[in-house]
């Protein structure tokens, strides 16, 4: 690689826009162009961000060989079809979250990239957060011991997409976007904990997923709202580890509580950071100073600047400049434990990670699909 990565994004919509807004802040770019199937998208974006190629086919795009890297931004269950063409064309690809509709399709990103030989990284924003790296020095430097158990937390009073005033009708519709609060939100926490624990195998999952506040019913029937608002869920980890999800969009409770992680010598929780320990035999309850070590850290160790972000870490590892961290390995576990959660809703029962593998089927929709706009 040179001292510039040259990237294409494929999708030019509301999160695509997000991630232009960073590579446009990042010297070390250049965006290169732009694909969309919805020209006005796809003119908006080269106008604003200076991209002088803009095409309504992703294959066009993908035929350039001044590109180094695909940027995949479009609804969850193109992910997999987009991602793998981006590998077999010999990009490494970077993939909004979550990596794909289900386990089957993520796997088939994980094995295409292998056989590609080609990076393949997903947005994951939470494993950077300072409170997780700071975590995970506490958890790596022992200050934890034995790890035994972890929790995934994440609230909305009110937030579901679109039916709430949010977002697209395309975060509610099963057939686009897979799955609801599990895949918007709990992609991001369930992650983070693997991250936290080294990512062990999944030995056992159970579950239940909840639709059952109120909606405008307007957008409801515009929709097709076929998502959960709640997902839960019960994870046997490898190690004996037990790992316990909570995800909502919506629900009638104020949401004080946080992810976290327990061991035989302390625990942390993630939001804010704090650490619970004993000392001289009284229980004890430390927070820190994150933004002080964060500054310290950055002005001693020049490689801190390239764990900012999910994508500057992206383009630091394309860069050579650190070791690229498995974010696509995180992601397909996540995928693993979200279906074996929604299979457990359907059949009332727990599911061994084995028979989640075998029973995950591929739901991925073709890329020139449009999506919903509401009038």
């Amino acid at each position: 690689m040179s001292d510039t990565i040259r990237v294409g994004l494929i999708g030019a919509g509301q999160i695509a826009t997000h991630h232009m807004n960073h590579y446009k802040g990042m010297p070390q770019v250049k965006m290169v162009a732009v694909a969309d199937l919805f020209p006005e998208k796809v003119q908006a974006a080269q106008e604003r961000y200076g991209i002088p190629h803009g095409y309504a086919d992703f294959k066009d795009l993908l035929k350039r060989d001044d590109i180094d890297a695909v940027d995949v931004c479009v609804h969850n269950n193109k992910h997999a079809p987009l991602t793998i063409a981006a590998l077999e064309a010999g990009k490494h690809v970077y993939c909004e979250k979550p990596m794909a509709g289900t386990y089957r399709d993520a796997e088939s990103m994980y094995l295409a990239a292998q056989k590609a030989q080609r990076k393949l990284s997903i947005q994951m924003a939470t494993v950077f957060s300072p409170e997780s790296r700071g975590a995970k020095r506490l958890i790596d430097d022992g200050q934890l011991g034995k790890l035994y158990y972890a929790r995934s937390f994440g609230y909305r009073r009110r937030g579901r997409p679109f039916v709430d005033g949010y977002g697209t009708a395309n975060f509610v519709d099963k057939s686009i976007c897979a799955g609801g609060a599990l895949f918007d939100m709990g992609i991001y926490h369930i992650a983070n904990i693997l991250f936290l624990v080294n990512n062990p195998k999944v030995m056992t999952v159970t579950g239940s997923t909840h639709q059952e506040l109120d909606m405008y019913e307007d957008r409801r029937a515009f929709s097709n709202f076929s998502v959960e608002e709640m997902g839960l869920g019960w994870v046997r980890l490898e190690g004996g580890i037990t790992f316990d999800i909570e995800e909502t969009w919506a629900v009638h409770h104020d949401g004080q509580e946080a992810s976290k992680v327990l061991g035989s010598k302390g625990g942390i929780k993630l939001s804010p950071l704090t650490f619970f320990s004993s000392a001289a035999d009284m229980p004890m309850s430390s927070t820190f100073d994150l933004s002080g070590s964060d500054t310290r850290w950055h002005s001693c160790f020049p490689e801190s600047v390239w764990y900012d972000s999910s994508q500057n870490h992206w383009i630091g590892a394309l860069l050579g400049k650190v070791p690229l961290l498995p974010t696509h390995e995180y992601a397909l576990n996540t995928a693993l434990i979200s279906e074996g959660i929604f299979m457990s809703s359907r059949l009332g029962r727990e599911l061994s990670a084995d028979e989640i593998r075998k029973t995950s089927k591929s739901t991925a929709i073709d890329p020139y699909t449009p999506e919903k706009v509401w009038k």
